[in-house]
């Protein structure tokens, strides 16, 4: 490469060109997501309860029967237990709960969702686009929560997208008048049928209503032909029966008539919200690109005719509109649909077309996102931790610098810079939080401050008012739920330490034949439930 070449000024254009994309984006996974994967401890409560899910497999050697603890949880398919057992043999071991062992899956699914993105964005628009949609989808929020969690969702994301690629290759290759290889719909059903072993039908509903969608609006299903729907149903089918066939008629029956029919009919859970909920959330959850999304939003209708423009379009507005319509509401239900906001944005902000009057609007609602981190960092250790922590003047400077760096540009009218500008401060910002603030609030930390004062192979630990699955995971699956009573009479028997919340620690007391002084005391705020407590931990010698 000669001196002029190096010297040439980075533009988009180069980063899109060739392997760059490729490299570039997984660089970005590599920066947002490993790091620190195992910065925060065991989230409650659906992080523990799949990872304690999972580690219960490796100990009994059973991958059919999802149980916690003694209770069946026929709630998800297994494919993501097996992911994360595959990551737990792998890296770590299940004695160990090395959280981020389990989260891996996780991050990975994360990484590919957004190379699919770059792939789906290089066939609806161009390069450009594609890269600039895959980069605001990595670093967005939501994503970077889910790439930290060892749940579902990240997976799905991924399994959504090959989907959404490979009707994305049919449809424009039908508009092209192009040939589209039987692999396609090969790809397309594989990844039906892997979403299903991970969540269920959601991906088939997604894709099912792009195609709806399309249909509504080019009257016409020739193209649907490519799907080879005779081998490629039951090539989705052979994927997904053998493991349902093996769990039974209960899983099925449960899954159904006690966790998908109650999300649908009520809010579940205390989750439930009115309509518009996903929409206001936007600009938290996909920031730092939701610094445009609502100019684009506002602008995406005249470009309809694009058959691009078309199909991110059938992708992202039917399935909102059904997941806003659906009682039961958490802010990851709509990530799938992210992918194509994130598309949607940057071929907006390419274009340059994007009203001022509706920019500025977007920057003021985007302004809150930055400025309630950087607040939040400062705020935090005082209720949650010891205090003023210096270091969380870090995250508060990067807020206040993304701050002026994204919105000073995208309110002058320079959107890609504007844009770029966001996307490098909001990935390092949302960073810095997690990785400077978010371990240093010992409040919120309970779980592993207990098992960490439990000896090596410990007996059982009974603990009364404290029944949170994190400690569940750390403490071992042998960990006993009870009442106050039920500990004393545990502790008192020798069968193990106890750990008593202030609400059980009357009825501990006065079960207890003498007093006991607690090995370690500590007061935390129990965020599933949103109160404080306080913890104490008795050894089996009664702590003298």
């Amino acid at each position: 490469m000669t001196a002029t070449q190096w010297t040439r000024p980075v533009t988009l254009d180069r980063l899109a060109a060739g392997w760059r994309p490729h490299l570039l984006l997984t660089l970005l996974a590599l920066a947002l997501y490993l790091p620190t994967l195992g910065a925060l401890p065991p989230m409650d409560r659906d992080e523990t309860r799949f990872a304690q899910a999972t580690a219960q497999m490796l100990e009994s050697g059973d991958y059919v029967r999802i149980r916690f603890q003694d209770t069946a949880r026929n709630k998800k398919p297994a494919g993501i237990h097996w992911l994360q057992a595959a990551s737990v043999d792998l890296l770590s071991s299940p004695e160990a709960r090395a959280i981020w062992a389990y989260r891996v899956p996780s991050a990975l699914g994360a990484w590919i969702a957004v190379l699919l993105t770059f792939a789906v964005g290089a066939r609806l628009f161009d390069r450009r686009a594609a890269l600039l949609g895959a980069l605001s989808l990595g670093g967005c929020l939501m994503l970077f929560v889910e790439a930290h969690l060892a749940k579902t969702d990240a997976v799905l994301l991924a399994c959504v997208l090959a989907a959404q690629l490979a009707l994305a290759r049919l449809y424009m290759a039908d508009r092209d008048g192009t040939p589209a290889g039987r692999g396609w719909a090969a790809l397309f059903w594989i990844a039906q049928g892997l979403a299903f072993l991970v969540k269920g039908p959601i991906a088939l509903m997604v894709s099912g209503l792009t195609v709806a969608a399309l249909a509504l609006a080019d009257r016409r299903l020739g193209w649907l032909s490519g799907l080879r729907v005779r081998w490629g149903l039951p090539l989705m089918l052979l994927i997904v029966l053998p493991w349902f066939v093996l769990a039974g008629q209960a899983f099925v029956a449960d899954a159904v008539g006690k966790d998908l029919l109650p999300k649908l009919m009520a809010g579940q859970e205390s989750h439930g919200a009115p309509p518009g909920y996903y929409l206001l959330l936007m600009t938290v959850f996909l920031f730092p690109a939701s610094l445009f999304a609502w100019p684009a939003l506002a602008t995406a209708w005249k470009g309809w005719r694009d058959p691009g423009t078309r199909f991110v379009l059938a992708w992202l507005v039917p399935a909102w509109i059904v997941f806003e319509l659906v009682p039961t509401k958490l802010p990851h239900y709509v990530l799938p649909l992210y992918p194509a906001l994130a598309l949607l944005t940057a071929r907006a902000v390419l274009s340059d077309g994007l009203p001022r009057w509706a920019t500025r609007a977007g920057i003021v609602l985007w302004s809150a996102v930055p400025l309630a981190l950087g607040g939040a960092a400062l705020a935090l250790p005082f209720v949650y931790g010891d205090g003023f922590d210096p270091l969380s003047v870090i995250p508060f400077g990067l807020a206040m610098a993304t701050l002026w760096l994204a919105g000073r540009p995208a309110w002058r009218g320079a959107t890609l810079p504007g844009l770029r500008n966001a996307l490098l401060g909001g990935a390092v910002l949302t960073s810095a939080v997690v990785a400077l603030t978010l371990p240093r609030l010992d409040a919120l930390d309970a779980a592993p401050a207990v098992t960490a004062r439990l000896p090596h192979g410990h007996a059982p630990l009974a603990a009364a008012g404290y029944p949170e699955p994190s400690l569940v995971f750390l403490a071992g699956t042998r960990t006993r739920l009870v009442d106050g009573a039920a500990a004393a009479a545990h502790l008192e028997a020798g069968a193990g330490p106890a750990l008593v919340n202030d609400r059980e620690r009357a009825a501990f007391d006065a079960a207890l034949t003498a007093p006991r002084a607690p090995a370690f005391e500590k007061r935390i705020f129990n965020y599933s439930r949103g109160r404080w407590e306080t913890l104490a931990l008795f050894a089996t010698d009664g702590g003298r």
